[in-house]
């Protein structure tokens, strides 16, 4: 991302000094309706109090709801682990405000609290009762929100790879520039209209280090939904703005009593276990950590089984399997 940075800037000046605003905006809007076209739902648009909220239902069974990270959406979910999961759970994957298929939610976009607050009426139109929740990465901050906004509602808790705590030390500054006005206006509507499609490749890539991706999730995931100009905001958000909000959340987190499983990779660079899952595991005597040697960022990917393991032992241990 760091050498994107000054071909972007320039690439804002020369167009925009230029009049060609109307130009970026075009082309943008044309690839977004390309990208759109291209991956259509999934599952069902639920209006939500005015909000769409996008669900992919599958399965019978308890309930299990999955939320995804940062950057993605349901199909990170339907490419693979869905599959294992529908011949004794109701799997109910859930698209984050402003990614996906559901909507943003105004200047509560990026609070992990209020997105809960929209993922726990979605899934109430569903009928979900008493449901594992399962997030993963930013998506575990969302569950640990749905718990403390509903500490009766979810029978269990699962988290993979989840961001849970503050951490030492800041986030690039891209996030502040992507956050500010001029980024708003300059780089994210270029990065729609010009960010070649191949620069997908090598995003995915360094998200799965050190595994390597499997055979057809880039073609599958819909990554040209995240890169629609108010996704790139959104998850720009929501990314830049987190910390704070764990800040405030995690003194609250030893007040949850329901049984939580957490997977983490020892080999994840992108949420740090000892930051995140170790420090819950030693605070949280109703969780439980399984470390997976050698394991990066995805392991429901990486290492499939170890989630079904975790949701089936947090299903035993909230007495629903």
């Amino acid at each position: 991302m760091p050498k994107t940075k000054p071909l972007l800037l320039g690439l804002a000046a020369a167009l925009l000094l230029g009049g060609c605003a109307a130009l970026v905006d075009k082309r943008a809007t044309s690839r977004e309706n390309a990208f759109e076209a291209q991956f259509p739902p999934t599952g069902q648009l639920l209006q939500v109090n005015g909000t769409t909220v996008h669900a992919d239902v599958r399965g019978s069974g308890p309930d299990l709801v999955l939320i995804h990270g940062a950057s993605g959406n349901t199909r990170d979910f339907t490419f693979d682990l869905v599959g294992r999961l529908t011949d004794r759970y109701r799997v109910i994957a859930l698209d984050r405000p402003g990614l996906g298929w559901t909507d943003s939610i105004g200047d509560q976009t990026d609070n992990p609290l209020a997105q809960a607050d929209l993922l726990r009426a979605a899934a109430q139109q569903l009928n979900v009762r008493d449901p594992i929740v399962l997030g993963h990465s930013y998506g575990g901050a969302v569950t640990m929100g749905w718990a403390l906004r509903d500490p009766s509602g979810p029978s269990a808790l699962v988290l993979v790879s989840g961001a849970t705590y503050p951490w030492p030390g800041e986030l690039s500054r891209w996030y502040d520039f992507m956050n500010s006005s001029v980024g708003e206006h300059t780089a994210v509507p270029l990065i729609t209209a010009f960010a070649p499609e191949s620069r997908v490749d090598d995003i995915v890539a360094g998200i799965f280090e050190p595994q390597d991706p499997p055979k057809g999730y880039v073609d599958y995931i819909g990554a040209g939904l995240s890169a629609r100009r108010e996704s790139l905001i959104a998850n720009s958000e929501q990314v830049g703005n987190l910390k704070p909000y764990l800040a405030a959340m995690a003194p609250k987190y030893p007040e949850l009593t329901m049984p939580i499983e957490i997977v983490h990779g020892d080999a994840d660079d992108t949420v740090y276990l000892d930051v995140h899952s170790g420090r819950m595991a030693r605070e949280l005597p109703n969780a439980r950590l399984t470390v997976l040697p050698g394991i990066g960022h995805m392991p429901h990917h990486a290492d499939p089984q170890a989630i079904v393991d975790a949701i089936d032992r947090a299903a035993a241990r909230a007495g629903i399997r």
